[in-house]
């Protein structure tokens, strides 16, 4: 079966960082815009199987929104003019943050479009993801249960997650991953770095835009 292609479509670096590990755990091409124009031409080129979208930068009146709407869509067992080949299916999985589900979920749902709310738990995300890319004809069933993410460095204890996302993180709890210490003390380096990195970038872009 051909090579997987899965295009996220993301600014936010935590969340860039945690979809790619896991994404990349399953042997997957991954590729990461943050822009919608760079979506767009990437898009274009008809290499991708599923695109993974930040609601945060798909304006639903924009084209970004209107032409992954069009590809999920398109039905390639469809009749095409002579010459033509049939349209390749790329299905997009919509990321809404769980402070805008109220404003999201409506259109979402009424436009027939799968969406995950944030945070959300890293067995259902896999799933969800899998099952859109057995539609999309990229792989031949999905997958039913994980053995771990981030290279294999954070082990699942249990492939039946808690549902409870009181706690506001990403994925899972803490509490079902088997981690050492010093992998636990890793992981929390590298979450910090990221805090500090997003806000120099912040700081630099207030500084630029005062200095313009």
């Amino acid at each position: 079966m051909p090579e997987v292609g899965i295009l996220i479509v993301d600014n936010d670096i935590a969340s860039q960082r945690a979809l790619k590990n896991v994404l990349d755990s399953e042997g997957w091409r991954v590729r990461i815009v943050p822009l919608v124009s760079h979506a767009l031409a990437e898009l274009a080129t008809g290499s991708w199987n599923l695109a993974i979208v930040n609601m945060e930068l798909a304006d639903v009146r924009g084209p970004l929104f209107a032409i992954l709407k069009e590809l999920s869509e398109a039905d390639p067992a469809a009749p095409q003019p002579e010459g033509e080949p049939p349209p390749k299916r790329i299905r997009a999985l919509f990321l809404v943050p769980i402070a805008r589900a109220k404003e999201m979920q409506p259109i979402l749902e009424r436009e027939g479009l799968p969406y995950s709310l944030k945070p959300y738990h890293l067995h259902d995300f896999l799933e969800k993801v899998s099952e859109l890319l057995v539609e999309a004809g990229a792989i031949a069933e999905p997958i039913r249960s994980i053995g771990g993410f981030g290279a294999g460095k954070r082990r699942v204890r249990n492939p039946h997650f808690s549902r409870d996302t009181r706690r506001g993180t990403m994925f899972a709890t803490r509490e079902n991953y088997q981690m050492t210490d010093e992998e636990m003390a890793e992981y929390e380096r590298e979450e910090e770095e990221g805090r500090k990195k997003r806000e120099k970038e912040l700081h630099d872009m207030k500084d630029r835009g005062g200095h313009s």
